[in-house]
């Protein structure tokens, strides 16, 4: 049964995360960074405009979805596993009132704050070089991340609670996370693929998010929004049950 007392697993996290966010923040924020300037401004250089935007203009947005994806995901994966197995935190949380639903929860929040604290940082980074106008779209943006970071925060919780060691990511990474990066609409329109990718892509939840915020963000072009927002909202209810289970069958003996 879930209680207030997931907060209180959010707050643990949160009170070891203040010690370390600002490594933190390089690590989960740089790489998009990174991405953003090198493929916008170099790549940029040869593509004019794609779907009516500067290159640079049109990448931003699912930046700021991969950001959130990554964010969530090392979090509840590494961060997760260790307090799972080397610290043993889990098991001292569950000898307290706090429920396995909870835990759960908590752990997934968590790994959702971290999405909006790196998709807030990406908002004003872009908003100080002149590639976003704030606007009251912000909001849904903001939501679309957070809903992102559930997602991807549960998705790594299961995947912490199957894993034998950290090489074990290695497979989660290069198998689910690494496509996602890539064939999710994020450098470049999906309708030049072959159709059998496109439907592949529709089985993305980052596919989902990056038609959210490319919408919300220049609001100017179309897509399944409703779709989009149902599909996020139904697979991040399905993975954080799975998470329960997972986590339940790997804690409880």
């Amino acid at each position: 049964m879930i209680s207030r007392r997931a907060f209180r697993v959010w707050l643990r996290n949160f009170t070891v995360y203040k010690t370390y966010y600002r490594a933190s923040l390089v690590g989960n924020i740089g790489e998009p960074l990174l991405y953003l300037f090198a493929m916008g401004l170099g790549i940029g250089g040869y593509i004019t405009e794609i779907e009516g935007l500067r290159y640079i203009e049109y990448i931003a947005p699912g930046l700021i979805v991969t950001s959130a994806m990554y964010s969530a995901t090392f979090e509840c994966t590494f961060g997760s596993f260790t307090r799972l197995t080397q610290q043993r935190t889990f098991d001292s949380i569950l000898a307290t009132p706090v429920s396995l639903e909870d835990l759960a929860l908590g752990e997934i929040l968590w790994g959702m704050t971290k999405s909006i604290i790196s998709g807030t940082v990406m908002i004003v980074v872009m908003t100080v070089v002149g590639l976003y106008t704030p606007s009251f779209g912000v909001v849904s943006i903001m939501l679309t991340v957070a809903a992102t970071g559930f997602v991807f925060a549960a998705a790594a919780l299961c995947c912490s609670a199957l894993s034998p060691s950290y090489e074990f990511f290695n497979y989660y990474f290069t198998l689910c996370v690494a496509p996602m990066f890539f064939l999710s609409g994020v450098f470049f329109p999906l309708a030049g693929f072959p159709e059998i990718f496109q439907w592949f892509s529709l089985a993305l939840p980052t596919t989902h998010s990056v038609t959210l915020v490319r919408y919300f963000f220049h609001g100017a072009i179309t897509g399944q929004l409703v779709i989009a927002a149902a599909f996020l909202t139904t697979m991040g209810f399905v993975l954080y049950l799975a998470a329960v289970r997972l986590i339940g069958r790997r804690l409880v003996v």
